[in-house]
């Protein structure tokens, strides 16, 4: 799946309204990626990747969704990308006006050149004229004519995808839901046997249930729009294994985003599990050699200690090995952080001049967590990048909007160990001096490795002091470190082995010549 994903997405992030936005150039994918063998494209990355490859051809699949969650423009997707490989494809439009959908899809930049219409909605000549029926009924007098046309232009066109939006149109023209689900079970029959996977969609409500339109398709894919937050869910998909639960979707100035769930069990990459040094001598004297590849660190302290100026420092280090590193910042503008690492004697700006690190700013509340994990694998596995920092935890939350931080905040850390990254989570605790707690979070057992920084008061002057409290795979230095921020960088002093009650933060001396 991983090298899947690699040839196919071809994915491009461009700012758009102040905003990183997925996409990519449609004509160069089909150009580049191949289908698997009766699999065909939906033209939308996300998706392909719920779905595992993409729908299975000369099948039937359902739409379902409420008004405004994306199903005409899913449509849409599907019959263009399919244009765009010179299959032949028709849309039925038998509600919203063709005309209607065709200005629609041109204001979301498809090319529908190579798309069919067949619009069979109502004319306003309908209401203007006089219609009488003596014998018949209304739906029976029209349902003749337009399963007249529809047979018609199938039969002319042989089209290889079909989109019908919607079959709720085709309930109202029979006079009982027994005979409803004959005649649309023949006519989806009809269609692949004509040569066509199609795509339908319905209108469900109380008054008209879609539970037979379920039972007769060969998939569900279901759209739901809720709390400002859209989502797309596969709840059947015969004949094949797809990704279930809930993805993050996006409509867009140029059409539908799907971010996958993100599953770690379906990643995993070689490496070499060895110590990454920080340069600073003393900090890997705590480490024991430093932190490892593939290990999540914690590192935890009180607002302005130091942590992100550390994790910083790791991606200084490996700069100049020449590896990549990125930073995701959700509460520090990023013209702010490029000017305090350059005064400490940090080159942010240079290292991203050479494209060796990364520095993004997220605003959380514009982002779910399927949008971030997207975003993330696209750095991860295009940029081999090599040390991911979450700058930080309780910036993250706010993307949950809810949601349980434990669940997604465990499954992206664990799909970038997988992948051998270092993983650094900045977290901030509340209490400047008192009771020490490495996080608040609840997420401690994540971590590998938790290096923590606390304020302490010597001689009535506010300091700081370096420790380690976990390291799963080595040793580490049990004794706490003075830690200083200037000019030339961090510097980091000898143990303070003659004070108790660091982790107080008021600690008292046992030998204070050493300190004056």
């Amino acid at each position: 799946m991983y090298q899947c994903y690699k040839k196919y997405e071809r994915i491009v992030w461009v700012k758009t309204n102040n905003r990183l936005v997925q996409t990519y150039n449609k004509y160069k994918c089909s150009e580049q990626f191949k289908m698997s063998e009766n699999r065909l494209s939906t033209s939308i990355v996300g998706l392909d990747e719920v779905l595992e490859g993409g729908l299975i051809a000369n099948r039937a699949y359902l739409l379902r969704g409420g008004p405004g969650t994306g199903k005409t423009t899913l449509g849409l997707h599907f019959l263009t990308a399919g244009a765009a490989q010179g299959e032949r494809t028709l849309l039925i439009t038998l509600a919203e006006p063709g005309e209607q959908i065709l200005k629609n899809g041109q204001q979301l930049g498809f090319d529908t050149d190579g798309v069919t219409f067949l619009d069979l909605s109502p004319t306003s000549n309908f209401f203007a004229e006089v219609q009488t029926y003596d014998i018949f009924s209304p739906a029976e007098v029209e349902r003749e004519p337009t399963t007249q046309r529809i047979v018609e232009q199938v039969e002319t066109l042989k089209p290889q995808r079909v989109f019908l939006d919607s079959m709720t149109q085709l309930r109202y023209l029979v006079s009982n839901a027994f005979l409803f689900r004959k005649q649309a079970l023949s006519f989806l029959r009809f269609l692949i046997e004509q040569g066509a996977t199609v795509l339908f969609t319905s209108e469900s409500s109380e008054e008209a249930p879609d539970e037979d339109l379920q039972f007769i398709s060969d998939g569900v894919i279901n759209l739901s729009f809720s709390n400002q937050e859209r989502t797309l869910c596969v709840s059947k998909f015969r004949g094949s294994n797809f990704q279930n639960g809930l993805h993050s979707m996006r409509l867009t100035q140029t059409g539908m985003q799907v971010f996958k769930r993100l599953v770690p069990e379906k990643y995993r990459q070689e490496f070499v599990k060895e110590a990454i040094p920080s340069g600073v001598v003393e900090i890997d004297e705590l480490l024991h050699g430093g932190l490892e590849r593939g290990t999540i660190t914690i590192i935890t302290g009180p607002s302005g200690v130091g942590k992100t100026t550390l994790g910083l420092q790791f991606m200084k280090e490996a700069a100049g090995r020449g590896e990549r590193s990125v930073v995701y910042t959700f509460e520090e503008w990023r013209e702010t952080l490029l000017h305090r690492c350059e005064a400490i004697n940090i080159p942010v700006r240079i290292m991203m001049e050479r494209d060796i690190l990364s520095l993004v700013q997220v605003e959380p509340l514009h982002y779910t967590p399927d949008e971030l994990a997207s975003l993330i694998r696209h750095e991860v596995e295009t940029q081999q990048t090599k040390i991911v920092m979450i700058d930080s935890i309780s910036g993250y939350r706010l993307s949950l909007r809810g949601n349980d931080l434990v669940t997604h905040i465990h499954a992206l850390c664990k799909y970038l160990q997988n992948m051998g990254v270092a993983v650094l989570l900045i977290n901030e605790v509340e209490s400047i001096t008192g009771e020490f707690k490495a996080t608040e979070n609840n997420i401690s057992y994540l971590a590998d490795n938790i290096v923590f920084l606390r304020y302490i008061e010597i001689k009535g002057e506010m300091r700081r002091a370096i420790g380690v409290l976990k390291k799963r795979l080595t040793n580490f230095e049990k004794t706490l470190r003075e830690f200083e921020i200037s000019r030339y960088g961090i510097k980091v002093g000898k143990p303070l082995t003659n004070l108790r009650g660091i982790l107080k933060g008021i600690p008292d001396f046992l030998d204070s010549s050493d300190f004056k």
